[in-house]
């Protein structure tokens, strides 16, 4: 009876499997090296070093880095700060504040609509991408800084590209469900550098199209893998590493943090920059309820995080701002050590809840973020800066 129950069990997964790609590419197997025996426990062997900046002393904002952790909350943050052993290179930011994140029609929001109100300063219905609540396209602040100041512009993140957080940042639509249709509009979004993963819907399309191609011809230079992003040349830059969202962090290698840095050093120049990173699949782990997936993904958003407060230290004139569009998971942490660098926890819930999410801000105009603010004023506060 116990071999017949394990074969069904395993039947219905393979079947589950199967009827969602990006799940298959999201769980490696991998992973039971890494200490994720259990879903509620996690133990960091080898922890990474944090970086130490300080604060630059000039008040013009000329770039802006908009870094996203999505689904990340105040316990996540505290969590992996336990599991490194004390040192986040969050801590080196020297202003908090917290934000709100409830969308116009639903208390508990969704990527879309937090994403929205973050990168145009409008808050918006559930499942609105780059929309007010009426429907009517807004600007963001990425299309802002490209329209009336000329900067340039890019997004680096490790979910599919055409997903809400970027779209929210580039485009325009009702539902994220609209995948193919989403994809569509970045070939006349005029981001100068998008890095992430959804091959799937660019070149295997109900329409026949090949979007890569179609950019390529646009002058966009195309990378699909990591060890091409450094040498990358030209003005404009796509990336896609996978047909889906990119793999799980372990798996997948420095992706975001090649791409990150290769996103400033091709967009800096004199009329600044607008760039959009997220650690996308911080909320998927979460969803899931696993801690070990979820602090891996955490930890490869700070490496980045550290890399960037270090440039923009020596830049001087980059305001660079860390948030989140939700909080995810209702995640309580239950026990640890930070010199064992173990944490036990609990998930409330795999799906979105309505606590507030810290605001961590670096650079000129920084103090402005400081308080409790809702979503869609830490848009504003980016606009006013930037003008």
């Amino acid at each position: 009876m116990k071999r017949l129950i394990f074969l069904l069990f395993a039947f219905s997964a393979v079947g589950l499997y199967a009827q969602n790609p990006d799940d298959l590419d999201r769980d490696r197997s991998k992973y039971a090296t890494y200490s994720f025996s259990k879903d509620d426990q996690y133990k960091v062997e080898v922890p990474y070093e944090t970086v130490k900046v300080k604060q630059p002393k000039g008040r013009k904002v000329k770039n802006v880095i908009f870094m996203i952790g999505d689904g990340t909350g105040l316990t996540q943050w505290s969590v992996g700060w336990v599991a490194n052993g004390g040192a986040l290179n969050i801590d080196q930011m020297p202003v908090a504040g917290y934000s709100r994140t409830y969308a116009t029609d639903k208390l508990i929001t969704d990527s879309c609509a937090g994403g929205t109100a973050l990168a145009n300063g409008r808050k918006t219905k559930y499942g609105y991408i780059g929309l007010g609540p009426d429907g009517e396209k807004v600007e963001s602040n990425l299309q802002y800084g490209k329209r009336v100041k000329g900067m340039k512009t890019g997004v680096a993140v490790t979910c599919r590209i055409n997903d809400a957080t970027p779209a929210d940042f580039c485009i325009y639509g009702p539902t994220r469900k609209d995948e193919e249709g989403l994809a569509l509009q970045y070939l006349d979004a005029d981001v100068d550098f998008i890095s992430g993963g959804g091959t799937h819907f660019w070149n295997q399309r109900s329409d026949g199209r090949n979007l890569i191609e179609e950019m390529k011809a646009k002058g966009y230079t195309f990378v699909d893998e990591l060890d091409d992003i450094a040498d990358a040349e030209g003005d404009r830059f796509l990336g896609l590493y996978d047909e889906y969202d990119l793999k799980p962090a372990l798996d997948r290698g420095p992706i975001l943090m090649e791409s990150t840095m290769k996103a400033i050093e091709m967009l800096d120049n004199k009329k600044g920059f607008f760039l959009m990173v997220e650690g996308s699949q911080i909320d998927d782990w979460a969803h899931r309820n696993k801690v070990g997936y979820m602090c891996e993904e955490l930890f490869d958003f700070d490496k980045v995080i550290g890399a960037v407060l270090k440039w923009a230290e020596k830049d001087g004139r980059t305001l660079v701002v860390v948030t989140a569009d939700h909080n995810t998971g209702g995640l309580t942490l239950l026990k640890g050590s930070i010199e064992d660098r173990e944490v036990k926890v609990h998930f409330s819930t795999k799906g979105h809840d309505g606590i507030v999410v810290p605001v961590f801000a670096f650079g000129p105009g920084a103090e402005n973020f400081a308080g409790v603010h809702d979503n869609a004023e830490i848009g504003q506060i980016v606009r006013k800066l930037m003008k």
